[in-house]
């Protein structure tokens, strides 16, 4: 079992930065690709940046040159460093390990970038 626990969420002002982490319990960290999605009101969850157990990443376009992930295998700990916020932001923000057979998601944590 997996379980994911997301930090570091909170009210910021454009332009800003934060820092997400997500901690992993468990033995599938270390050979999994994470990733963060976010989700804001109305609108379908989408991912936002991920990084495989090798350490290859990937951004949305809406975010590249402004987040970084990483990743701390001997944490169990994936970030998200944020910034350059702006106000469409803010979100729901979601830790995800995929060990291909099943998907496994944090709690969350909310993001409100302000104008």
């Amino acid at each position: 079992q997996v379980q994911l626990v997301e930090s570091g969420g909170g009210l910021v002002q454009a332009g800003g930065s934060l820092r997400l982490s997500c901690a992993a319990s468990g033995s599938l960290f270390s050979i999994s690709t994470m990733g963060w999605y976010r989700q804001a009101p109305g609108k379908q969850r989408e991912l936002v940046a991920s990084i495989t157990s090798g350490g290859s990443t990937n951004y949305a376009d809406s975010v590249k040159g402004r987040f970084t992930i990483s990743r701390d295998n001997a944490k169990n700990t994936v970030y998200l460093q944020m910034n350059s916020l702006k106000p469409e932001d803010t979100a729901v923000y979601y830790c995800n390990l995929d060990n291909n057979y099943r998907n496994y998601w944090g709690k969350g944590t909310l993001v409100t970038v302000s104008s």
